[in-house]
């Protein structure tokens, strides 16, 4: 249930540095986005897109508390409204995305929503799934780091194989940005692997924007690999937690960045580091780090 997992997710309690695979991409995307949201906490506009992912993540989630049989597109479709109710009730600024004083506004909001689930009846059968965990925290020590994140499903065969599934709202990346869209799920499967010592078979992203779906076999050689990368992200993290030098890294994201007045790349000011920026570079704290689950 949705508000089940904004309850787990607040009880989350990591005491050393930690690392999420949304915070490693914030870093490698632009080490000043990094800054901005985790040493100076800058507050950011809703994103109707995260929320309607949010959204629709809640809905495929709650979709697997019903019967096998009874997983169709008009009972999860039936699911929206309550689930919007638990999302806004969880995160009450996400209310001023949708205008409460028209009343179809809340119909075409969960119009676009339903488009999206009824896409992933064309993706996969639930009436065949029995996920093994939803919503799943896992985290795993990696040479005093952790590794944190939230898995959307894990699906694990009777020999115990594992699938890790996400689901993404938006549609597939080019061939270009393949590597890029599976650094989050490599990451995932790392940490499962430190977990459970074993790597698992499957990482299949489910893209509901342009009913894509991409799928990768991982091997300990990939994940090593991970492991290796995110070493030496981390160094790189805690050497500008040290130094203040986080530097911005203009692209074609930029536009869609909330602190584009506040860039140095474009003529901004930062606001001054906090006394703590070196201790906050490698903050542990759970709390306002939401993961990926609402690309």
């Amino acid at each position: 249930m949705v508000v089940a997992v904004a309850s787990e997710r607040a009880s989350i309690k990591v005491t050393g540095p930690s690392l999420s695979p949304s915070r490693a991409a914030d870093f490698m995307q632009c080490p000043m986005l990094y800054r901005f949201r985790v040493i100076d906490r800058l507050p950011e506009a809703p994103s109707a897109a995260a929320a309607r992912g949010t959204l629709v993540h809640a809905a495929l989630e709650r979709a697997f508390d019903l019967p096998a049989d009874r997983r169709t597109r008009e009972a999860v479709a039936a699911l929206l409204g309550a689930c919007w109710a638990a999302v806004v009730e969880d995160r009450p600024e996400l209310a001023t995305l949708v205008d409460s004083a028209d009343p179809r506004a809340l119909d075409a909001w969960l119009e676009e929503a339903l488009r999206l689930v009824e896409r992933w009846f064309t993706l996969e059968d639930p009436t065949r799934l029995e996920p093994a965990a939803r919503e799943m925290y896992v985290e795993a020590d990696v040479d005093g780091l952790t590794l944190r994140g939230y898995v959307d499903r894990l699906d694990v065969a009777p020999d115990g194989r594992m699938r890790v599934v996400d689901y993404k709202t938006g549609r597939s990346p080019s061939v270009l940005f393949e590597a890029r869209a599976l650094f989050q799920m490599k990451f995932y499967a790392l940490v499962l692997w430190r977990m459970r010592g074993r790597v698992p078979t499957l990482l299949q992203l489910v893209y509901l924007g342009d009913g894509e779906i991409l799928r990768y076999a991982p091997d300990e050689h990939d994940l090593l690999a991970v492991e290796r990368k995110v070493k030496s992200l981390w160094a790189a993290i805690a050497r500008a937690g040290a130094t203040g030098d986080f530097r911005p890294s203009p692209g074609r994201l930029c536009g869609w960045c909330d602190h584009q007045s506040l860039c140095p790349a474009w003529g901004g000011t930062p606001p001054p580091l906090p006394e703590r920026a070196a201790e906050l570079a490698v903050d542990p704290a759970v709390a306002g780090d939401p993961g990926p689950a609402e690309d």
